[in-house]
């Protein structure tokens, strides 16, 4: 009896340890894939998904998938065909929201259209092409909405002068649309005159905002770049203002 007891708990260790072989922890696939990535890549979780034996691999914003031998990199949108589910997408959302009400509105432009109750924040620089289009013809076809925008000057040394001189104008609000929409640019800025510019900028690198423009909702997820007017009132049916 005690010889058999002792060949069960042998064979019991001996299958948990198989068990640990096949399923490596994600700390172990992390040390894995991180070097492989290249000195410079951080990566800052590894999370078992429950689909194809893949892993997440998360890096700041973006999503990538490996195998639990840390062999093989994916890169790209997993998606359920019976529920046509853009799952990676999904997931995007989630690791990405925000609180918005942490957001300091201060520091951006204010337009209210309409009654306003539906809100974003949209990150633009003043030499973008993509937000003078956005700005002209999806903005410019919703109507009940506030916009919050966070000038963030990251595409052109000039970006920071025009910024300050919109933000230095009488109404604010006005000359932004006249600089995007017009291209009519705004006086010169008195010297004295203070601009959160650099505040912004912080504040977009935190959020890991890496282009322009990108649109933040009162539910605290985010779509990058700009969308036509159908998918911004889809998207606004999707949440509770």
């Amino acid at each position: 009896m005690r010889k058999s007891k002792t060949v069960l708990l042998l064979l019991s260790a001996l299958m948990a340890s198989c068990v640990s072989a096949e399923t490596p922890s994600t700390d172990a696939i992390k040390k894995l894939v991180e070097p492989r990535l290249g000195a410079n890549v951080k990566v800052d979780s590894v999370k078992e998904t429950p689909y194809a034996g893949l892993y997440e691999v998360r890096i700041g914003n973006d999503i990538l998938y490996t195998d639990k031998t840390g062999t093989y990199l994916f890169s790209g949108h997993v998606f359920n065909l019976t529920t046509s589910t853009d799952l990676t997408k999904e997931r995007l959302e989630e690791i990405n929201k925000i609180k918005f009400s942490d957001l300091p509105l201060d520091k951006a432009i204010k337009t209210v259209k309409g009654d306003g109750k539906r809100v974003i924040a949209v990150f633009e620089d003043p030499n973008c092409g993509y937000c003078k289009r956005f700005r002209q013809t999806t903005l410019k076809e919703t109507d009940n909405i506030t916009v919050y925008t966070f000038m963030y000057n990251i595409l052109a040394d000039d970006s920071f002068t025009k910024s300050k001189n919109i933000w230095c104008a009488p109404d604010r609000s006005k000359a932004w649309d006249d600089w995007m929409v017009n291209n009519k640019a705004a006086p010169v800025a008195a010297e004295a005159c203070q601009s959160p510019n650099q505040d912004v900028l912080e504040l977009g690198h935190k959020l890991g905002v890496s282009g322009t423009p990108a649109i933040f909702f009162a539910d605290g997820t985010r779509v990058p770049g700009a969308i036509d007017t159908k998918a911004l009132e889809e998207k606004f049916a999707k949440i509770k203002q």
